[in-house]
């Protein structure tokens, strides 16, 4: 394949690209919408409010497959995670060849699998499909998924929507079907300030409905490890509670007015949401009831995504088992924009990529050459299929 550019080389040109969360991945788009552009592919922006940032929706292949029959859709995000505080041994931000591996942010975490996925999109656009081939390319997913929902609320307008999702996280190309849904929440608690001398008698110390309420989810959490719903799947079989920042106070002798707790729940896609956090807003009103009028516990939820639980005796999980070879499936720790594809455009998702998430978010990222290879491997046989034919 001559004129099939080399997933290293896009791969290169990807990492350079210093599209940390929350920091414009304009020229990132510009140069992956250029060569596809290039080859044929029809692309569309999908941008954030301040134009900053923006999704990148692209196709290939025949029109008119209509709703759940219109091929394969590959995901990706362009966003990485900071590096600042991380001690690298390389440059993050330029790709480095070294033993067998390719160093730099993003490598794993997703650029390999997106450097493949846009190699895929020219190859196949030189190519007679009978079904289209997709790429969805977000921004901010790091944050939590933050920035593909305008761009699933495109697709779910349009008159066509692909019959397989697949979302190249990094799974070392083993099959994933499932993954934990997200909420991620603040709970503020409100004292009353006064000198720390007097505190006992004119002050309320924040500090302590704050710590009241963290009890509350250690007990919420102790709870779901002993008597909730259990996936052998993953590696903690059970919903989790997390706190993760805690702050109070802004001198010592002054009684704290005010003290922040941000935490999360990772659930599996059995346990309800909104039972879950029914029950973490009657543990804040718990604690807000032991306290004087004005004071207490309130609880706020900043961000969510659902879980994903794809049969893995589907069609679509049957699908890429046979590009891959594999004759078994798994489920991943991490969370994915896979559960919102799924819940929002009812397409069944799974999770397949090169690398894996071992290496992901730390100094010194890496994939190996031979993962890059071998999802090129697998995305050549995707296209080889939607030649012949494919799910839907």
């Amino acid at each position: 394949m001559p004129d099939t550019p080399d997933s290293l080389d896009i791969l290169d040109r990807l990492v350079a690209f210093e599209t940390v969360s929350r920091t414009p991945n304009r020229a990132l788009i510009d140069y992956v919408q250029g060569l596809l552009e290039a080859a044929g592919a029809s692309c569309e922006r999908v941008g954030s409010a301040d134009g900053a940032s923006a999704n990148l929706y692209a196709r290939v292949g025949p029109a008119g497959a209509g709703v759940g029959g219109g091929g394969v859709l590959l995901s990706g995000h362009s966003d990485v995670v900071p590096v600042e505080g991380q001690d690298w041994t390389v440059a993050p931000f330029r790709l480095t060849r070294r033993d067998g591996r390719l160093y730099g942010r993003g490598t794993a975490d997703m650029k390999g699998f997106v450097a493949c996925a846009v190699r895929a999109m020219i190859l196949a656009a030189g190519r007679e499909l009978r079904r289209p081939l997709h790429l969805a390319l977000s921004y901010d997913e790091e944050i939590g998924c933050v920035g593909v929902r305008s761009l699933l609320d495109m697709l779910a307008a349009a008159p066509e929507r692909p019959a397989l999702c697949l979302v190249g996280e990094p799974t070392g190309l083993a099959v994933a079907t499932g993954h934990k849904g997200k909420i991620a929440a603040r709970a503020v608690a409100t004292g009353r300030e006064a000198h720390s001398a007097l505190a006992l008698r004119e002050g309320v110390n924040a500090v302590h409905p704050a710590a009241d309420f963290i009890q509350a989810l250690r007990a919420l959490q102790d709870e779901l490890a002993a008597t909730g719903a259990q996936d052998a799947d993953y590696a903690v079989p059970h919903s989790t509670v997390h706190v993760g920042i805690v702050r109070g106070g802004t001198a010592l002798n002054i009684t704290p007015g005010r003290c922040t707790v941000d935490f999360e729940i990772r659930h599996l896609p059995q346990d309800d949401p909104a039972a879950l956090w029914a029950r973490v807003e009657a543990a804040a009103d718990a604690v807000s009831a032991d306290y004087p009028e004005g004071c207490g516990v309130a609880v706020e939820a900043v961000n969510r995504y659902p879980g994903l639980a794809t049969p893995a005796a589907s069609e679509a999980v049957a699908f890429v088992t046979s590009l891959t070879g594999a004759n078994a499936t798994t489920k991943v720790a991490f969370g994915t924009e896979g559960g919102l594809f799924d819940a929002r455009l009812g397409v069944p998702v799974v999770i397949c990529g090169p690398g894996s998430m071992d290496q992901g978010h730390k100094p010194d990222e890496f994939v190996t050459v031979s993962q890059i290879a071998a999802c090129e491997r697998m995305l050549e046989a995707l296209v080889d299929r939607l030649c012949r034919e494919a799910p839907g």
